[in-house]
């Protein structure tokens, strides 16, 4: 749905700038048509509008910035989250032909980085991370090229309390003032009332277009399978991936776990399988994410560091071994699944000792009363400065304990404190500010609890969490709704078990005893 309410009454006709979309769209991209809320998005941004827009997962969000880099006049900028995503995208846009286009973040060596920045007047995309983006040199060379379109991928990022709470995407709003305010799109896939309101307030988006489509997926189904205890459940897993259609992907909230479970699943179904998670070195995880999109992995055990923006259509199977902590998280991560429009399945595993760990990991995203006291001690003693050395501070308080959320948030926390303030003030001011940021997770947790043992439609339930309706349930809806996982029943099993445990050197004497 588009709110022409929020759409800016003075720009004028675009529709010669459209004819020109859609020449774009057939013979750069081949497509014949816009999807549902990709022609809207782009009219507004093409007549001047800011947009703050949300498609489902695998909605064709790329599309909305790539097009009109082809017919503004200047850089596109992309502020990008992952490294990961970054390089799919620039490989997408290289695959298509687009030679001018560069990704800058701190796998780029520094003299490679050197020239990108001394090239950007020749550029016409250019992606990088928010971090990337606030160092002095980068800005500075922005500001001496022209700045056409501003994008901020993967919106949610922006907000403050989520669980990958990023705080230099607090600054971009005054980065984009600098660039001499171009024209900005907000993009996300999942974002509930309180998400969006702090994408809107944090990049300053009062009179942008407001382009929802909504987050209902209608092709992937939704179950959940309780079990007594963690032995069942990995019982139930196994099952699971021994039954339905695959490549699937396994979610966990522990590294550990994702190789524990990629070795179990291999040795007991003789599956090709990995794991992925944030802990592996950028070559490993850039490679065994490759094999997953090539089609060389049946299943890929994972944390939530894998996924964004992969753009693998033929994932049949997300399953959720341990639940993220909020519904934003939940629909981002099993929205992987079926983008080709396909069936999909999303299956969350729960057993009772489940529940205590988003809580530990909430609690692990902000630091301890002493480590806060410990921090303004070195403030006091003139030790270390979070504003003029905020690496060095991070690093300083990791060291001393912190995890690595928890020591960007006190940092940045630290970093906004007023002048002259008292240690004692400030603890408290940090202390508020903990105790508001946990209540209001605690309490997305509560909603994700809640949608977990629902006895209504799940469908329904999850949308309306989001102030949404569902207006057509789906053949293959929820297990509340009577889908059945035989429904999603992989009818070549048989044939990949076989494939698997090919024996070369039994067929080839079978093969020459005949030939005899």
């Amino acid at each position: 749905m588009v709110d022409r309410n929020k759409m800016k009454k003075d720009g004028g006709s675009s529709d010669d700038a459209m004819i020109r979309a859609e020449a774009v769209l057939r013979s750069r991209f081949h497509y014949p048509s816009f999807r549902e809320g990709q022609k809207e998005i782009i009219s507004s941004l093409l007549q001047g509008s800011d947009v703050f827009a949300m498609l489902p997962t695998g909605g064709g969000k790329s599309l909305c910035y790539e097009i009109p880099g082809y017919i503004l006049d200047g850089l596109v900028v992309i502020v990008s989250p992952l490294i990961s995503l970054m390089e799919d995208q620039t490989h997408a846009l290289r695959e298509i032909g687009e030679t001018r286009v560069r990704a800058l973040n701190s796998m780029v060596h520094p003299q490679e980085q050197k020239r990108i920045l001394g090239q950007l007047g020749s550029l016409r995309f250019l992606y990088l991370s928010p971090e990337m983006l606030r160092r002095p040199r980068v800005i500075d060379a922005l500001t001496r090229v022209s700045v056409a379109l501003f994008v901020i991928d993967e919106a949610h990022c922006v907000s403050q309390w989520g669980h990958e709470f990023r705080p230099d995407y607090l600054h971009l709003a005054g980065i984009r003032e600098q660039l001499n305010h171009p024209v900005c799109l907000a993009l996300t896939a999942t974002a509930d009332q309180r998400v969006k309101e702090d994408i809107l307030h944090y990049l300053h988006l009062k009179d942008a277009c407001h382009i929802m489509m909504g987050v209902d997926r209608p092709n992937i189904a939704m179950s959940v399978i309780e079990t007594e205890n963690v032995p069942e459940k990995t019982k139930e897993l196994l099952g699971l991936l021994h039954t339905v259609r695959l490549p699937g992907i396994v979610y966990c909230s522990g590294r550990v776990l994702t190789m524990q479970l990629a070795d179990l699943i291999g040795a007991k179904l003789h599956l090709r399988t990995a794991y992925y998670h944030g802990g592996m070195y950028p070559e490993d995880r850039r490679k065994i994410q490759n094999q997953f999109l090539e089609g060389s992995l049946d299943v890929l055990c994972c944390t939530s560091a894998f996924g964004m923006g992969i753009n693998k259509p033929d994932i049949r199977l997300v399953v959720h071994y341990q639940y993220p902590a909020n519904l934003n998280a939940y629909l981002q991560e099993i929205g992987r699944a079926a983008r080709d429009g396909g069936p999909g399945l999303a299956v969350l595993l729960h057993a009772p000792e489940d529940d205590l760990l988003p809580v530990s990991l909430i609690e692990a995203n902000y630091p301890s009363e002493p480590l806060m006291r410990l921090a303004l001690g070195w403030i006091s003693r003139g030790l270390l400065d979070p504003g003029k050395q905020p690496n060095a501070f991070r690093g300083a308080l990791m060291q001393s304990g912190a995890g690595e959320t928890a020591a960007r948030f006190l940092t940045d926390q630290l970093q906004e404190l007023p002048p002259g303030i008292s240690a004692t003030a400030a603890l408290q001011k940090v202390l508020r500010a903990v105790h508001e940021r946990k209540q209001t997770q605690f309490g997305d947790l509560e909603h994700m609890k809640a949608w977990i043992h629902t006895k209504r439609c799940r469908r329904e339930a999850c949308l309306e969490f989001f102030d949404e309706k569902l207006t057509r349930k789906p053949a293959h809806c929820c297990d509340r709704c009577g889908i059945s996982i035989s429904d999603f029943a992989n009818e070549r099993q048989t044939n990949r078990k076989s494939h698997v445990a090919f024996d070369w050197r039994r067929r080839l004497t079978a093969l020459l005893l005949t030939e005899k």
